[in-house]
């Protein structure tokens, strides 16, 4: 049995366990999700009879499940390294965000965060001029685990409806009369004592990146991030067409050949003029690319930057063509910077 799922979607396990899906590309009986809302006596988020607490960072996720349902850790030959995958025959519930989204639209019950959602995500619509069944809501609100101070994380599907989305942000950002805000310095501060949990980084770096960021800010004072996601007829790979070797750990200095696709997740960037700092010498590293939100929009077109990551041997066997590339997101240490 298989189970089309995507970035941005969530599935509960027979053991009432709340996972997110990463990625676009999984095993045909299994799908890679990473643990986020466990069942626990003592906590706010509360759904019917049943309390959850939240699991933040990627560490803390995989440390949670080792201690406690080892067996969805397994090894995975494709992406060489050790997931979080759930057997399609363990999952109970499936959670789709324009689902949600039609959901919030029909009912009239709504609370303060729901009624937000609801509304960023309209406005967005219209002035992107998307239709309904291309936006949807993904996070918290999703699977009704959110609380007064949740974030709203609205989802876009298809790469024209994305772009159109993303040129309408930076008209809202521009106009003070829009409800969108860009973050402030303070904001900033916020998110960077959050995010350096575990993604190192100095301030004043943090700062010169994401202060220019179109996909998070704020909503009626309420903290947004948007994630844009590949349409289905966009996503060509299959599980086990391209394999992906761990091929050792480095930091390069490159400079970015093109940005198009850094809007999305997975986010990739084409890199050229590239200079091994540390690590093992390989060549061609052709692209630097991640699975979290967190590094999209990181550089743009023509911008040196450092990166520090994992290096993989990647093999396309649909073109018969190799080459590596930088990945980041799996470390703490993992970051990508302006030069």
């Amino acid at each position: 049995m298989q189970m089309r799922a995507r970035e941005g979607d969530f599935i509960e396990s027979v053991d009432n366990l709340i996972f997110d899906v990463k990625g676009l590309v999984h095993p045909p009986t299994r799908i890679i999700a990473f643990i986020r809302y466990f069942p626990h006596k003592k906590k706010e988020r509360k759904r019917e009879e049943r309390t959850y607490e939240k699991v933040y960072s990627l560490s803390k996720r995989y440390d949670w499940l080792r201690q406690n349902f080892p067996s969805y850790l397994v090894y995975d030959p494709v992406f060489d390294e050790v997931l979080c995958e759930v057997p399609v025959k363990a999952v109970k519930s499936y959670y789709k965000p324009i689902q949600r989204l039609q959901e919030l639209r029909s009912n009239t019950g709504l609370d303060a965060l729901e009624s937000l959602a609801l509304e960023l995500s309209q406005l967005i619509k219209e002035t992107a001029n998307i239709s309904w069944n291309t936006i949807g809501i993904s996070g918290s609100v999703m699977v009704r685990l959110h609380t007064p101070n949740s974030d709203i994380d609205p989802i876009v599907y298809g790469s024209e409806n994305c772009r159109k989305v993303y040129s309408a942000l930076q008209q809202m950002l521009k106009d003070r009369d829009t409800p969108v805000k860009p973050y402030t310095r303070d904001d900033l501060k916020a998110l960077f004592d959050f995010r350096s949990k575990d993604t190192s980084m100095d301030f004043g770096d943090f700062v010169a990146i994401e202060s220019r960021k179109v996909l998070q800010g704020k909503f009626m004072g309420k903290d947004y991030f948007i994630r844009f996601v590949k349409d289905w007829s966009e996503i060509s790979e299959k599980y086990g067409e391209v394999r992906y070797k761990n091929s050792g750990y480095a930091k390069i200095e490159a400079t970015i050949a093109d940005d198009s696709e850094s809007i999305f997740t997975p986010c990739t960037y084409k890199i050229e003029n590239v200079k091994i700092v540390e690590g093992p010498k390989l060549q061609p590293i052709q692209e630097i690319a991640s699975f979290r939100g967190r590094f999209c929009e990181q550089a743009r077109t023509s911008e040196i930057v450092v990166a520090q990551g994992k290096i993989e041997h990647v093999t396309d066997h649909r073109q018969n063509r190799e080459h590596f590339r930088l990945l980041l997101g799996n470390k703490p240490s993992d970051y990508m910077i302006l030069a």
